[in-house]
This record gives C-alpha cells, sequence and structure tokens, in this order.
C-alpha cells in the first residue's frame, strides 16, 4: 500500500492512521479464519484418509492382528518419553556340524505318521499271480492307504409281527403287535440320525438346505422337496425348543459372562425381496463351557442385554457399546476387553506410527504375560499374584503415557481418538489385573460367533424372524458341544433319540455338557 501524507492536517492523518488500523485488524482476522480453516481442512482429510485406508484393508488386507515392532534406531526417540534399550554390542560364533552328503539318484523317502486306530481296517489280501500250493508263508507286507465312501441314506424297515391271542372267557380275541419307538417328528419319516446331520450340514459345516437336497439327488438318488427339509427343520428345532430356556437358566446362573453382538439379515414379510438387519446377542459363560446366541430385532437397550441380564449376578465382560455402558443392575461387575482397546491404535499406525507402534508393544507385553500364565497354567490365584507383579507396572505406565500424549495429539487424528478410547474405560480396561478369574480381553465370545460369519457368506440370510430364533437355538447348542469337546452329530442324534420320552423336569441332564456325555468325543 502507497501513502502519501503531504499536504495532510493532523486531523486527516489521525482518521488515515486509524482507517489502516481497521483495514490491517480485519485483514488478521480474515486470515486468522483462514488458518482455522486449513487447520479444520487438514484434519478432515487426514479422517479421510483413515477411513479409506480402512476400508481398503477390511476388503483387500489381512485379517491378522499381529504387530512387529519397527526395527528402527531412534524411532521412539521424539520426545515422547519412551525409554529405548541400549543396542548391545554384536558378538559372532562358529558353529560346526555333520550331516550326511546327498549322493544323485538317491530316492528320498518321508517317515509316513500312522494313521489313526480307531478308523475302520477293510482288509483286501493280495496274492501272488503265480501258484502258491504247498509253499510256506514266512511274512507278510502292510500297506494302509486312506480311502473315503460317501455317507449315504438308508432305510430302517420296521416289521411288526402280528399275533392273535386265544378267545379269553368272555369269547373275544386280542392281537398283538410290538409298538414302534418314538419318533422326533410324529408320523414324519426322518429318522434321529438324518434329522442330525441336516442340522449339522447346516449350522457347523455351512450347507445351505438347497445344497444338501442337491447332494441326496445325486449321491443317493432320493429328492428331498424343499419345503419338506424346512419342515423337519422346524420339527427338529421344536423337539429341541425346551433346551432354551434350560440353557439361559444354567448361563445366567454362571459368576461370569462374555457378551458380544453380531448381525443377521432376515427377509422382510412387509417388503417383498427387501431384508431387515437382526441381531444375534450372544452370552459366553467361560467356566460353565456354556454359549447362548439369544436373537432380537433390533439392536437397542430394551431389545437386548437390559431385558436380558436384569437378574444376572456376577462379572461382565463387553466391549464399549453403548448399551452395555447404560445397563442398570448393581449386582454386575462391568469391565471391558484390552483386545478393543489394541484395536483403535491398530488402525492408528497410519497415523502416527511411534505412537500406534510404542501403545502396541505395551499391550503386547501384557499378552505375553497371559500366554505365560496359560503356559505355565496358573491357577486363579497365582495369576492374580502374576498380574499384580508384572502386569500392574505396565499398565500404570500406559496410562501415564496416554494422558501425556492426549493433549499432543489432533482431535480428528485417529490416534487422537484411540488415545481417548483409552482414557475413557482405563478402570475397565485394567480391571482383569485385579481379577485373578477375569480375562484380559472378550476374544473367547468372539470366538464363538465365528460360525454365523462363515454361514451368513453361504446361506446370505434367514427367511424369518422364526428361522432365525431357531438358527439361534442351533448355534447356542452346537458352540456348547464344541466348547465341551463333544461331537455334535453324536450329541443331536442320541438326544433325538431320547427327547420324546424325556421328563422335562431333568433335560438339564442332556445339555451337551462334558459331565453329562463323559463317552462321547
Amino acid at each position: 500500500m502507497n501513502f502519501s501524507f503531504e499536504n495532510l492536517t493532523k486531523e486527516d492523518l489521525a482518521k488515515t492512521i486509524i482507517s489502516q488500523k481497521k483495514e490491517i485488524a480485519a485483514l488478521t482476522e480474515k486470515l486468522l479464519e483462514q488458518e482455522k480453516f486449513n487447520s479444520e481442512y487438514q484434519a478432515k482429510i487426514l479422517k479421510n484418509e483413515h477411513e479409506l485406508a480402512q476400508l481398503k484393508r477390511m476388503i483387500f488386507g489381512s485379517r491378522s492382528e499381529r504387530f512387529a515392532p519397527a526395527a528402527i534406531a531412534g524411532q521412539t526417540s521424539l520426545e515422547l518419553d519412551v525409554e529405548t534399550a541400549e543396542a548391545k554390542p554384536s558378538t559372532t560364533e562358529t558353529i560346526t556340524y555333520t550331516r550326511k552328503k546327498f549322493e544323485p539318484n538317491t530316492v528320498v523317502t518321508h517317515k509316513r505318521l500312522p494313521l489313526p486306530a480307531h478308523l475302520e481296517r477293510i482288509v483286501i489280501t493280495i496274492e501272488p499271480k503265480e501258484d502258491v500250493s504247498g509253499l510256506k508263508r514266512i511274512g507278510e507286507e502292510i500297506t494302509e492307504a486312506l480311502d473315503y465312501k460317501p455317507g449315504k441314506l438308508f432305510v430302517n424297515k420296521y416289521v411288526r409281527p402280528k399275533y392273535v391271542k386265544p378267545e379269553n372267557e368272555e369269547g373275544y380275541q386280542k392281537v398283538l403287535i410290538g409298538e414302534l419307538p418314538s419318533r422326533p417328528i410324529e408320523k414324519g419319516i426322518p429318522e434321529p440320525g438324518l434329522l442330525a446331520q441336516i442340522i449339522i450340514d447346516k449350522y457347523v459345516d455351512h450347507l445351505p438346505c438347497y445344497r444338501q437336497i442337491q447332494r441326496y439327488e445325486r449321491i443317493d438318488g432320493v429328492k428331498i422337496p424343499a419345503s419338506t427339509m424346512s419342515e423337519w427343520l422346524r420339527g427338529g428345532c421344536g423337539l429341541l425348543e425346551p433346551f432354551r430356556e434350560v440353557l439361559t437358566q444354567q448361563v445366567l446362573s454362571q459368576p461370569y459372562l462374555h457378551v458380544d453382538e453380531t448381525r443377521i439379515k432376515v427377509l422382510d414379510k412387509d417388503k417383498k425381496g427387501k431384508t431387515h438387519l437382526g441381531y444375534y446377542w450372544v452370552y459366553h459363560a467361560p467356566f460353565g463351557k456354556m454359549t447362548l446366541f439369544e436373537y432380537r430385532p433390533g439392536r437397542g437397550e430394551r431389545d437386548g442385554p437390559s431385558e436380558f441380564l436384569k437378574n444376572f449376578k456376577g462379572k461382565l465382560q463387553t466391549d464399549a457399546y453403548v448399551v452395555y455402558e447404560s445397563l442398570d443392575n448393581p449386582n454386575i461387575i462391568h469391565f471391558n476387553c484390552m483386545a478393543h482397546a489394541r484395536r483403535e491404535f491398530d488402525e492408528a499406525l497410519r497415523n502416527d506410527a511411534v505412537r500406534a507402534g510404542h501403545a502396541l508393544e505395551q499391550i503386547q507385553k501384557l499378552y505375553a504375560i497371559e500366554r505365560r500364565a496359560s503356559v505355565e497354567n496358573l491357577n486363579h490365584q497365582q495369576r492374580y499374584a502374576l498380574r499384580q507383579r508384572e502386569s500392574v507396572p505396565i499398565l500404570n505406565e500406559i496410562h501415564q503415557w496416554l494422558k501425556k500424549n492426549l493433549e499432543q495429539t489432533t482431535d480428528q487424528s485417529s490416534i487422537h481418538k484411540a488415545i481417548a478410547y483409552s482414557l475413557k474405560r482405563w478402570d475397565k480396561l485394567s480391571y482383569y489385573a485385579s481379577d485373578g478369574e477375569a480375562n484380559i480381553d472378550n476374544n473367547p465370545v468372539e470366538n464363538a460367533i465365528r460360525p454365523i460369519a462363515i454361514g451368513r457368506k453361504n446361506y446370505l440370510f434367514a427367511g424369518s424372524h422364526h428361522a432365525a430364533q431357531r438358527a439361534a437355538l442351533f448355534y447356542s447348542l452346537l458352540n456348547t458341544c464344541k466348547l465341551n469337546g463333544i461331537e455334535p452329530w453324536e450329541w443331536l442324534k442320541e438326544t433325538l433319540t431320547k427327547l420324546p420320552d424325556y421328563k422335562v423336569n431333568k433335560l438339564h441332564e442332556l445339555l451337551p455338557l462334558k459331565c453329562n456325555f463323559p463317552e462321547l468325543k
């Protein structure tokens, strides 16, 4: 700006100076607004880049959460108060050993592990082509090869002879005939073995009904209509339905539960071709080795744990979903999952590799302590002592680091959100160290949910809310079988055989727990 002060009076000069000051103040304010806009715009760019990286990782990236710390010299020395270990001078040593020299044209053989002894052996004797009459047998060579024969349908044909008793004093005759055994589906043709196989194929091996139908027609030449197979599944579920209440009572009586939820698409009867998003709430009892899947049409507070856990007393481990945070039950000790906090830092690696990497290294130390406790098979008291001695100092160090670094990161950055996530829930994240029974994370219940994730890719959706309820019951019982090391088909076949004549007040004796079926493997 060029100004000429010649021929100006003092009053004019004062007015000019005031005018220029106002203009400079306006420009300064505009510059500050622009800087603020640029800062907010940069934060939005960082946020969008982070979300894009997460989407790419979900679609194309590895699902592994394993963290390998970067071995870059001085990487953590950015005034983060992270102690770096002094590098030790490397030493060398000479190692000598002897090995067998490889000869050309030598046939390399590998020792094969023996086949399991419990497998059925079909003996096939192969005699020499020459006449061996009168020859002395001096031994034999045995070769075992593994083969397979597809499971096949067969028919149980019940033949019941009829007998007639001679006339009694009143001159009447009586016809005697054997009584048919109770059937899992009254007047239905599927036996317990077939019904159990259909359930296992769909809910353990994730084979949709239409593929099962194609397989039975291809292998056995038996065409089972889709409506018939659906009726069989409904009938089998109806027979198993009383287990829902029994298992619920058993799970709620446990002192410690893991809880998580997962979605399931359900056909909407009011909108043709559209699906409704329902939810399975999954309750896992680690001490009782039981899992309960409860289907609800929604994910809200009234649709899930708030109602189900209103009478529960004990420890409850969850992620940080708001529904769990708002549980109003004074008898619940509620704490959170360290794996979820860890994932926040894993997602922030691209945003701030130094801070996120340091947090992941510290959490990795906590998990190393837990692995050692498992390998050494420590009881709850020993695990508590180990955590107090080794985990608590690491947790205290992480806590101080979180508080210091929160103010050094921008609000919109993923590293700031990761730090804020852990700080807000620190007492619930570190609770496990004060209780030898508690787990460091919620992974046991997440493992129980995985079959649903696989199943969704195969059958895509449930046909109705009732179908989703049936699936919840099957998943509950079959995952409980898995936790107890019980072969699910064997348990289902035996249970479906017994249930029609079993007393309702003794159904707990048939739950797939190892104490009830020690002979099943």
